[in-house]
């Protein structure tokens, strides 16, 4: 069994396949790789991240998805967000960024605009070392946090810059526009390990703008996490959980509401 899964993944580096999204999500087309996750094989794609859509994302609406991955968020996000919001879509991995970038370029009018930056957030601007995992891109990591045990190694690593989340409220999206990022009304954080260094390099972002956040969150981190929420009165929601509770501590996926 495992060497067939270890096939399937040697199989999956690099495959580019097209996906739509569900009918209510405007069956918005989407670029997606099983090198990402295996289960982007199948022609039906599912994800708890078009819950989040559905759930908290409105017309008008500016979101931050911050390590998009191939940006089923993202896309989902720009369905409900429609012609009047706009979406920020952060991801290091260059081959992922290149793939939300075809994505992008394949949405409907009706869709919010989608801007990519190919950079990594983290606790301060500069650069730091990204590794590509061996066994799926999810568990990419950069080299100032510990690798993922999903990870299966390095297959390769490069330089990529590293900007802050307050350092966002600053940056102009692309080359070809001059409006600042506008502030979000809801940001998605899944950077693999790198939770609490974003966090820390957040405080105007969490003193002022105060917007909800959906927080992926490794176990060794989830102290400090609920710490850094708890410092900027935030009340903890367990997302995985049905019905929805709340929490005292974070939970692999956090959702985070100002109080």
């Amino acid at each position: 069994m495992r060497r067939l899964r270890i096939f399937i993944e040697k199989m999956s580096r690099n495959r580019v396949l097209s996906r739509h999204l569900p009918k209510d999500l405007n069956s918005a087309p989407i670029y997606v790789s099983p090198d990402a996750s295996l289960s982007q094989w199948s022609p039906r794609l599912q994800s708890d991240l078009f819950d989040l859509a559905r759930e908290f994302v409105h017309p008008g609406d500016i979101i931050w998805d911050i390590g998009a991955n191939v940006g089923l968020f993202t896309i989902a996000a720009a369905q409900k967000a429609g012609p009047t919001g706009n979406i920020l879509a952060i991801e290091p991995d260059i081959w992922l960024a290149a793939l939300l970038q075809r994505t992008a370029a394949a949405q409907r009018p009706n869709a919010a605009p989608i801007h990519i930056m190919q950079v990594a957030v983290s606790g301060a601007t500069g650069t730091q070392t990204l590794h590509i995992a061996n066994r799926n891109r999810a568990s990419n990591h950069l080299s100032s946090v510990p690798e993922h045990s999903q990870a299966g190694g390095t297959r390769e690593t490069y330089e990529v810059q590293c900007i802050t989340l307050d350092s966002l409220l600053e940056e102009i999206p692309d080359d070809h526009s001059q409006e600042r990022t506008p502030p979000p009304n809801l940001v998605k954080i899944d950077v693999e390990g790198s939770e609490i260094d974003l966090l820390n390099g957040s405080h105007r972002l969490l003193t002022t703008i105060r917007p909800i956040i959906m927080c992926e969150s490794q176990h060794r981190n989830r102290p400090a996490v609920t710490t850094i929420f708890n410092r900027y009165n935030y009340k903890l929601y367990d997302w995985d959980t049905n019905p929805r509770v709340e929490v005292q501590t974070a939970a692999f996926n956090t959702l985070a509401i100002p109080i």
